[in-house]
């Protein structure tokens, strides 16, 4: 199956605010998934990808540093999975 990685307007706006580094961590993982596809990635251990619960259920996050995370959810689409990013934000610990 195939993956298209998808930023939201509002994350395609707010990455121009976002530090180099999480830039590039964040399009470095949307090239993995479209080109290994989301399970292989999922398994890679530097972006900690995990599922979400409560309000977030059906959502999962990544890693893109020790602040910030990458919120995303799988679109099923027939032939296509898309995979949209709708939220980078500062994690609170």
């Amino acid at each position: 199956m195939k993956n298209i990685v998808e930023l939201t307007p509002d994350v395609q706006k707010n990455i121009k605010k976002l530090p180099q580094q999480v830039v590039f961590k964040l399009r470095t993982w949307a090239v993995q998934v479209e080109q290994l596809g989301l399970r292989r990635v999922m398994q890679t251990k530097g972006y900690h990808d995990e599922p979400l619960k409560g309000h977030r259920k059906g959502q999962r996050s990544i890693r893109l540093n020790k602040a910030y995370r990458a919120f995303y959810r799988k679109l099923p689409n027939g032939e296509v999975e898309i995979i949209e990013v709708f939220d980078v934000n500062k994690h609170n610990y």
